[in-house]
């Protein structure tokens, strides 16, 4: 064996056992896998107790990594007998003050998890607490624009409402266009059965114009905007820009959450028409080469499948969907604390909270609306 590979020898003196270390227990050293294995089987053999003393002072080499390994070695305690030099025992002493022991371990019990529903519970509440502060700020500030608009922020509003709602459209066109195909497809396979193949006008029209078309968009919308308003405001938190707002006297409703809610109202159902044309167009396109369903048929008989009472409604549910995604992905950019895992952790929920929300009030619209439109 190498004389610098690290090495214990266990010997007797008299009724002491002791293991003699040798050699160089530094990290270049212990990092080699087949000395690491021998190190480790002759550790085995010198398993730590009363009778067990270590002599490191034939040790041609000993730094943290070596102190470390030996200190976890014992325990985490002192050997009864120890012969170090006095900078192998600085090492070592230095090792066991830095070293952090492994936490207790806590009894789960019921009162512990009441503890934490409650906690969770007291979280949830803060947050609703805020989302309804944010919609009061934001019916006064829709009032202050409604009472001075030659003040209002417009330059904002168009801007966001390019950014949110023209940048949108080829995703949801694409994504739109293939739902359409796909489900005039999987459609066609059960219409034919029953020699129904009419009806998929009015099965396309209906799930495509009052359902699938804006909650597809206000998904879409969610992912894609919702993070990027949270990202931004957030990035505002941790380079201090709402502080320096604050001091300035500005406010932060009016120029950063107004704003961006008056743009996604206004997006919202452009973009949700868009999708629904596009699935619709897909969606023809598929009836007539799966069913020979001719997309002059279906032109024609589109509007007596679909009563124009749909059409208001998917209207009303997109408005809905984009103030909810701009006060939820709001609110989540000014909770973002100015460090970068407070960010993407914001980020995050505020797209899931987002889709979320946006399923929870499509399933809110279809329960309350369900006799109109038929």
């Amino acid at each position: 064996m190498d004389d610098t590979a690290p090495h214990l020898q266990q010997h007797q003196d008299g009724t002491q056992r002791w293991a003699q270390l040798r050699g160089r227990w530094g990290a270049a050293e212990l990092g080699q896998r087949s000395l690491w294995r021998d190190l480790r089987r002759q550790l085995d053999g010198a398993a730590p107790g009363k009778e067990q003393g270590w002599d490191l002072s034939e040790v041609q080499w000993l730094d943290h990594v070596g102190a470390q390994l030996l200190w976890d070695h014992w325990g985490q305690q002192w050997p009864a007998q120890l012969r170090t030099t006095d900078l192998q025992r600085q090492m070592l002493e230095r090792v066991a003050s830095l070293t952090m022991g492994c936490p207790p371990e806590t009894q789960v019990n019921w009162w512990g998890w009441l503890i934490q529903l409650g906690l969770v519970l007291l979280g949830f509440m803060a947050h609703v607490r805020s989302m309804v502060e944010m919609v009061g700020q934001l019916l006064l500030d829709v009032l202050r624009l409604i009472k001075n608009p030659l003040r209002g922020p417009w330059r904002d509003v168009s801007g966001h409402l390019y950014a949110m709602g023209a940048t949108a459209l080829p995703i949801t066109a694409l994504v739109g266009f293939l739902i359409g195909v796909v489900l005039a497809y999987l459609m066609s396979l059960q219409l034919r059965q029953f020699g129904a193949d009419a009806f998929i006008v009015n099965i396309l029209g209906i799930s495509l114009v009052r359902e699938l078309g804006p909650l597809l968009g206000a998904i879409l919308v969610a992912g894609r905007t919702g993070s990027a308003i949270t990202a931004q405001i957030g990035v505002m938190r941790v380079n201090e820009e709402l502080d320096a707002m604050q001091v300035m006297g500005i406010a932060q409703g009016y120029r950063l959450v107004m704003p961006r809610a008056l743009a996604l109202a206004l997006a919202m159902p452009l973009v949700s028409m868009w999708t629904t044309v596009c699935a619709l167009v897909g969606g023809m396109m598929a009836a007539d080469a799966a069913m020979g369903v001719s997309p002059a048929y279906f032109l024609q008989a589109m509007p007596g499948a679909v009563d124009i009472a749909n059409l208001y409604l998917a209207l009303a549910k997109s408005v809905t969907f984009g103030v909810a995604i701009a006060l939820i992905a709001c609110h989540w950019g000014l909770e973002v604390e100015p460090n970068t895992q407070s960010l993407g952790r914001g980020t995050t929920s505020s797209v899931v909270i987002s889709i979320t929300a946006v399923i929870v009030l499509d399933a809110i619209f279809a329960i309350a609306f369900r006799k109109v439109g038929f």
